[in-house]
């Protein structure tokens, strides 16, 4: 039973379900499969990116007829911001098979735990409450977003309505359509073309930014763990030489373990679910669980310190200083 990941997992799968992505499905190459389980998510990718090209027009057009830097300025954050969500989305997508391996590898670290023990228990109970915070501020903080971007326009429209009792429509973002968004006839299905889209870039960001979150409190819990396992390695009394070497080895395998994934699989992650992140929070995040992972491996160090290692022969002592080096 996986103690942290697939139950973290479950409570993110929400936001890429709606935009045709499944996380955790193994999906078969086939033109069946393809349509069935991809359908969804080629439609809201030509939805977004109607919109988006529409934004790009936009800028282009108003650097070539004289619009202000402010009025430029105002467009180009929200059309980087979707071009991200494209490319996480995509992301996820292309590398589906490391994707899955990264999950497998990460769930058989969890399965090797022992959780019977309480120690164990409230290491765990500790990173998922603070996941889950973190997860739910992400929440509220995007669909407050959403909701002053959806709200505002009818704001703006009601207030011009009061002062001047003339109905001039606004749109929640600067983009270019064949067509006369503004007029009356078209103006409600572009406003609810809008919204849609802003949703989707939303989910698709944050989605992706929620499972690396979700990867780094795994590999934080297993160093939390590790540092558990290593200060008790060495007995109080009766040490049997015979008993430390096979627990040493077997920590010793698993602090390999997750080191390799650590550097090697979480760097993949960084590269396509933290590129160009918009927003001081996810900034913030990034950098605060990036120093996690390096804080928790160095307590590993600190949990050799910390066991009896004044007590064993020099082998043994060299042996262990190897791992508070390493």
């Amino acid at each position: 039973m996986s103690l942290l990941f697939d139950e973290s997992l479950k409570s993110i799968e929400f936001l890429f379900k709606y935009v045709g992505i499944y996380l955790d499905r193994t999906i078969p190459n086939t033109a069946e499969h393809i349509i069935k389980f991809r359908s969804l998510y080629i439609i809201s990718f030509l939805w977004l990116n109607t919109d988006v090209i529409g934004e790009i027009l936009w800028i282009i057009q108003g650097a070539l007829y004289g619009k202000s830097l402010t009025e430029l300025t105002y467009i180009v954050p929200c059309t980087t911001y979707c071009l991200l969500a494209n490319m996480k989305s995509l992301s996820l997508l292309l590398n589906d098979d490391k994707v899955k391996q990264l999950f497998k590898q990460l769930r058989n670290m969890e399965n090797n735990i022992d959780i019977g023990d309480d120690l164990v228990e409230k290491i765990v109970a500790e990173e998922k409450t603070y996941l889950k915070a973190v997860i739910k501020a992400l929440n509220v903080i995007n669909a407050l977003t959403l909701i002053l971007f959806d709200v505002c326009p009818l704001l703006l429209i009601g207030l011009e309505y009061k002062k001047s009792g003339q109905l001039e429509l606004v749109l929640p973002f600067l983009i270019v359509y064949p067509f006369n968004p503004y007029d009356i006839k078209y103006w409600p299905f572009v406003y609810v073309h809008q919204i849609l889209s802003a949703y989707m870039v939303v989910t698709m960001v944050a989605g992706t930014d929620c499972l690396f979150y979700t990867c780094c409190t795994s590999i934080c819990t297993q160093f939390r763990l590790l540092q558990n396992d290593m200060e008790s390695i060495i007995p109080e009394r009766n040490f049997d030489e015979n008993v430390f070497w096979e627990k040493f080895k077997n920590l010793a395998v698993r602090h390999e373990g997750i080191m390799q994934f650590a550097l090697g699989d979480i760097v993949f992650m960084l590269s396509f679910l933290s590129f160009l992140l918009m927003s001081l929070m996810q900034i913030y995040l990034l950098c605060f669980y990036g120093d996690k992972i390096m804080t928790s491996s160095m307590e590993v160090s600190n949990a050799v310190y910390n066991s009896k290692w004044y007590t064993v022969n020099a082998k043994a002592a060299k042996h262990l200083y190897v791992v508070q080096m390493r």
